[in-house]
């Protein structure tokens, strides 16, 4: 007797050892039981769902769109009160205008800076010819005074006049120079003037900018959300308004890591829609994740602990919808997908999807 209950008992632990072991090849998808049937119940319809923020604070004071409205590119959302970035355009412009004025002033200046060195040119050469008559003057004294002719205070005067006329030519130069200067320090401050004319011309494009973001358009053609801005609400910059999704969907399905030999890029896919009562569709397996989804998680699993357990790993696989087929653009972004990926003996694979709305 003693015996028989041994005998069942170990039965009973190999029978619970072989559940076990068959149990884990069956969750991890390995032989016997691989399949060419592929599924996960991991995937979900994607889109691209565009925020719409202002870049400037404000009070609303127009919201021409309603909850779910069809939008085309460069449509009105909201639009922000422009009065004062109005006159801030207006301010800029006259900044602009008084620096352009300033730059003309300028070159005016130029000009009257090169005909004063002409005059000046001009007087140095008047005493340069005062200079040569007062030195042949002075010399014509000085031969009649050593002959006795001409009295001393004559000779004396010549004299005077002589350094007059060479002081008169210092004179001319220094001016001369001074004019030169003059129109040098013109020429230098130019590059400011000019820097600020720049600068200027920069703070009316910025300020016609500011002006332009006063209107929330839609970036693309698409379909607008729920609308959470009313008329006369304060915003500031950053704000959610609402959010605009594009046409255009396609499917991300997370596979298991073990799955993914059994898939190719390429490969034909059809689903079906429970939302569209059934209606069969066909897209392409797209591409695959550069990394497992966990890489890409906030806090990133930390394997390197204590007791370990082994887990199949998600990746996630795009899989693009073919155009031109009907009921495609009322696939919305979110809906729920169960796949299901066949591959026949050519290798093709057909994938079948039920969608669902979440919830």
């Amino acid at each position: 007797m003693k015996k028989l209950i041994t005998n069942i008992a170990s039965a009973a632990a190999v029978a619970i050892g072989v559940s076990g072991v068959t149990l884990v090849l069956y969750a991890w998808d390995l032989p016997p039981f691989q399949s060419a049937v592929q599924t996960t119940d991991n995937a979900y319809v994607r889109g691209s769902v565009t925020l719409i923020s202002p870049q400037l604070s404000g009070y609303i004071v127009e919201v021409p769109v309603k909850d779910f409205e069809h939008v085309r590119a460069g449509q009105l959302l909201a639009r922000l009160d422009d009065r004062i970035f109005s006159q801030k355009v207006e301010q800029a412009k006259a900044t602009q205008a008084a620096q352009e004025a300033a730059l003309t002033n300028s070159i005016q200046q130029e000009k009257s800076a090169t005909a004063k060195i002409g005059a000046s040119e001009a007087a140095v050469d008047s005493a340069t010819y005062a200079l040569r008559r007062a030195r042949e003057n002075s010399t014509r004294v000085e031969n009649l005074a050593a002959k006795g002719i001409m009295a001393e205070s004559d000779r004396e005067q010549s004299r005077t006049t002589l350094d007059q006329a060479q002081a008169a030519v210092d004179q001319a130069k220094a001016q001369l120079e001074v004019s030169r200067q003059d129109l040098q320090s013109i020429i230098v401050n130019r590059d400011s003037l000019k820097a600020a004319v720049d600068g200027a011309k920069a703070a009316v494009q910025l300020a016609e900018i500011d002006l332009a973001n006063t209107r929330i358009t839609a970036p693309q053609d698409g379909s607008v959300g729920e609308v959470g801005v009313k008329l006369g609400q304060y915003v500031a910059a950053g704000t959610q308004l609402m959010a605009v999704v594009p046409n255009g969907t396609w499917i991300i399905a997370n596979f298991k890591e073990t799955q993914l030999s059994r898939i190719q890029p390429g490969q034909k896919v059809t689903f079906t829609v429970d939302a569209l009562d059934h209606l069969q569709l066909h897209g392409h397996v797209e591409r695959f994740s550069p990394a497992a989804g966990s890489e890409f998680s906030v806090i990133k699993p930390d394997n390197a602990t204590g007791n370990f357990t082994k887990v199949a790993q998600r990746v996630p696989v795009r899989i693009s919808i073919d155009p031109g087929q009907e009921q495609v653009s009322r696939l919305a972004p979110g809906l729920s997908v169960v796949v299901r990926t066949v591959v026949d003996g050519s290798g093709t694979a057909t994938v079948q999807a039920a969608a669902r709305t979440n919830g």
